[in-house]
């Protein structure tokens, strides 16, 4: 049965009365008669009556909805930012409003314009692996709405910006692959138009030089996914000496990496160890199970949703874009657990 929301309209015809009528009962108007008041929310509650958040919003200019693009719902890393923004959200007022780019630049575009044509309050967004213009989102600056990226930030964007150290956590990452006794350690690097792979390389590239390691460019493979590991992964292992670490972009990465690994009759961590970064939920499931840095999903949803409120409140138009970085927390547990040798 198709769900019908009642309206005003459907309690008057019900009540025999009009609908300016209910309109005032239910606002408690001092013109209504307690009888009609009592009948008005009787049958409003039996009805499962609610006001229409849109025609609200649209009578009062302002919407009680925030918007948010994100990649990919189906992820854990996004799931867990998806729970910090609806909880900062509905303590606030709030009601979410989500969609999926599905990590293509033509329906992020989509995703904007649905965002402004639904008069929503504000927008959180992390953008697409395919976005390396950022025009688009500038229309919600033209049309009034304030905009905080997270995770996948726009350089150089009047905005507000959550995101971790993702440089310093991929520091961690591959000291420690280091310190396990590690000497050729690779990279499955993500996209270069996207902020968090340039720093996570940077924060490789230094690891490797303050640990006296030689950089090879041969050891970066372009990959950032869990099937584009296990087809790229055996790349690395040619008459050179093999990597004895992997450093992913992303825990789905870390884990084909893993299958490859073993599906060459290699193990892991005795021949290669292998960090990720996210300490999503199948990190900790892996067998081995697997060493990642912390990306703090959900504690980056709520700093994000607290920064639009804080845009959403502010009345001040001097007030200056922030960027909010949490620190990156590398997880360890079997998967780099070598030991020095």
């Amino acid at each position: 049965m198709a769900f019908t929301q009642v309206t005003i309209k459907d309690i008057a015809r019900e009540l025999g009365i009009s609908p300016s009528t209910v309109s005032r009962a239910l606002k408690d108007h001092p013109d209504i008669s307690q009888k009609t008041k009592d009948a008005v929310n009787e049958l409003a509650t039996r009805l499962n009556y609610r006001p229409n958040a849109l025609a609200l919003s649209l009578r009062s200019k302002k919407s009680n909805t925030i918007g948010l693009i994100i990649p990919e719902i189906a992820h854990d890393f996004f799931s867990s930012v998806i729970s910090g923004i609806e909880e900062v959200a509905y303590k606030s007022g709030y009601n979410v409003m989500i969609c999926q780019s599905n990590e293509s630049y033509s329906r992020e575009m989509s995703n904007v314009h649905a965002m402004i044509s639904s008069r929503v309050a504000g927008v959180i967004v992390s953008i697409s692996k395919e976005t390396d213009d950022f025009q688009h989102f500038q229309a919600f600056q033209d049309a009034g709405m304030p905009v905080v990226f997270f995770d996948r930030v726009v350089p150089d964007f009047e905005a507000d910006c959550v995101l971790v150290d993702d440089e310093a956590g991929a520091y961690a990452a591959v000291k420690h692959l280091a310190e396990q006794g590690c000497v050729r350690i690779a990279h499955l690097k993500g996209p270069e138009n996207l902020l968090i792979s340039q720093n996570r390389m940077n924060g490789y590239v230094k690891a490797l030089r303050d640990s006296g390691l030689e950089f090879d460019p041969a050891l970066v493979i372009p990959c950032d996914t869990f099937e584009c590991a296990i087809e790229q992964t055996p790349a690395l292992f040619g008459a050179r000496p093999h990597p004895d670490g992997i450093f992913a972009v992303n825990d789905l990465t870390a884990l084909g990496a893993m299958k490859a690994i073993r599906g060459m009759g290699l193990s892991v961590p005795a021949d290669v160890a292998v960090v990720g970064f996210e300490n999503s939920r199948m990190a900790a499931l892996a067998e081995p199970s697997l060493s990642s840095v912390e990306q703090q999903g959900t504690q980056m949803g709520r700093q994000a949703t607290l920064a639009l409120l804080d845009w959403l409140k502010d009345e001040n138009p001097e007030r200056k874009p922030k960027v909010h970085t949490m620190k990156a927390n590398l997880v360890l547990r079997d998967s780099s657990a070598r030991g020095r040798r």
